[in-house]
């Protein structure tokens, strides 16, 4: 049946329709496999409706730009998503080439594609990450907002470059916006971001950890103008206070995952305003936070988010917590796991007691072994000062 014979058995006895539907479920490598069987089987495996997503992460990784636009141009309008995360041989040439034959993209992962300059094209592209492209600057910013508003998710990660310019284009052209991530881009400021927040009133989820420049005033923005807001990632926005949790907390009652690590002015009083807030809050990370007490967890244990949503906390280098805090969140019946790094006040009889309530959940936590003194043992080796995991 498989041979180098176009007139093999299974070629006459199947239409073409058939043989293309069954080779619409093969992967990237299956279909260059089969290209090499007969000449039939090479023009149905490289038929441009089998090649709508295509993930070349797995498949190679040292792809040169060539091979991306001789792609683009056998699949034409059939490429609905593609992704080139860690190709680093493609350049702006290919992306040319391509941006002029998918016309239809959707989805496109330039993810670490570092040679990637300002390009723009693609007029249907809804969600586009370009992570760690660090040439990228505004210029490439407004030139792809311009062409492509109908963008939803953008992934802009350590695009160090981006300054606040860029992101009022997006804000000013990209109204259908859901997610956004600006991790590390640590030149952009307040202005930039409200520009956003004013643009973009449908956005779900927000990513700016890293971006040590921003104040209170962001928190005030989203809470005036994002009220479906789900994910807030502000990990190492040293600046934000209560202040602006509580206005935040006031009018996005749909938050279900926050990241304040390391927001070392908050207290108690953020926790309580979310525990009255949010009922939908799963994932809460607030390690480094050095102000927040037992009470504050008390609050948190007792609010409506408690019993059925909440599903992780961290409370890593809390060192105000104490076993008083396990004993708050003993009804929380869906917390799954709870990190306890260096929390010096937590003991294992604390973490007993709660997995007597919550048998299933993953307690993340260390405890330094005893160093005896220097008398003890003569000229023997200390105990190493190591974590022991539970």
């Amino acid at each position: 049946m498989f041979t180098n014979s176009d007139e093999a058995v299974i070629n006459k006895k199947l239409p073409k329709e058939l043989l293309l539907r069954i080779f619409s479920f093969l992967d990237v490598v299956t279909l260059c496999r089969c290209a090499q069987v007969s000449r039939s089987w090479n023009v149905l495996a490289l038929d441009g409706s089998n090649w709508q997503r295509i993930d070349l992460f797995d498949f190679q990784r040292d792809i040169e730009g060539r091979v991306v636009e001789n792609i683009s141009k056998r699949c034409g309008g059939f490429l609905r998503k593609l992704s080139l995360r860690g190709c680093l041989g493609v350049g702006d040439s290919a992306l040319r080439t391509f941006s002029q034959n998918c016309r239809n993209i959707e989805l496109l992962s330039l993810n670490g594609c570092t040679k990637i300059t300002d390009s723009e094209g693609c007029p249907l592209l809804e969600q586009l990450n370009i992570s760690w492209c660090d040439q990228v600057t505004k210029d490439g910013v407004q030139a792809l907002v311009r062409c492509c508003p109908g963008l939803k998710g953008l992934f802009l990660k350590g695009c160090t470059q981006l300054e606040d310019e860029a992101l009022k284009h997006i804000g000013a052209h990209c109204p259908e916006l859901v997610t956004l991530n600006l991790q590390t881009c640590s030149q952009i400021t307040d202005e930039g971001l409200i520009t956003i927040c004013r643009g973009c009133h449908r956005l779900q989820s927000l990513c700016v950890s890293g971006c040590a420049n921003i104040t209170d005033a962001i928190l005030h923005a989203l809470g005036q103008n994002c009220p479906r807001l789900r994910i807030l990632e502000v990990a190492r926005c040293s600046q934000l206070t209560d202040v602006g949790f509580t206005t935040l907390a006031r009018n996005c009652h749909e938050l279900e995952k926050m990241d304040l690590e390391e927001c070392v002015q908050i207290t108690d009083g953020t926790l309580i305003q979310l525990s009255i807030h949010c009922p939908r809050l799963q994932v809460l990370s607030l390690s480094h936070c050095e102000l927040i007490t037992d009470d504050g967890i008390r609050h948190l244990g007792s609010g409506p988010c408690a019993h059925d949503r909440l599903e992780v906390i961290e409370l890593d280098n809390c060192p105000l917590i104490t076993d008083a805090s396990l004993e708050h969140l003993k009804s929380c019946h869906s917390l799954d796991r709870i990190e306890l790094y260096d929390c010096q006040q937590i003991t294992r009889a604390g973490i007993k007691r709660l997995r007597t309530h919550l048998p299933n959940i993953k307690v993340h936590a260390y405890f330094a072994p005893v160093t005896p003194p220097p008398s003890v043992g003569g000229s023997r080796q200390r105990f190493c000062r190591c974590c022991v995991l539970l």
